[in-house]
């Protein structure tokens, strides 16, 4: 079996996304924090199969649930994503 460093990352977030699926929702009682990774991993998840199987996704639509998550939550992944990616040379 020969697995890509995509691959690795996107089946790691495939499977957080199962183990903290009993913290989705806005009004559930758990930590915030638990909360919001499950929702991180919840909007990622088809995006993570789509790379296990060699595919690509439109990363614009990803940024877009973030914000969702973020209105929902009162996260910040898309600034923090932003801060992320940017490029200070």
């Amino acid at each position: 079996m020969t697995a890509t460093q995509e691959q690795l990352f996107a089946f790691a977030l495939y499977e957080i996304r199962y183990l903290l699926a009993g913290h989705l929702g806005s009004q559930r009682e758990s930590d915030l924090s638990v909360r919001a990774a499950a929702h991180l991993a919840y909007a990622m998840h088809n995006e993570a199969e789509t790379v296990l199987h060699g595919g690509a996704f439109d990363p614009g639509s990803v940024v877009a649930r973030l914000g969702v998550v973020d209105e929902m939550l009162g996260t910040d992944f898309q600034r923090r994503l932003a801060e992320a990616t940017r490029d200070d040379a």
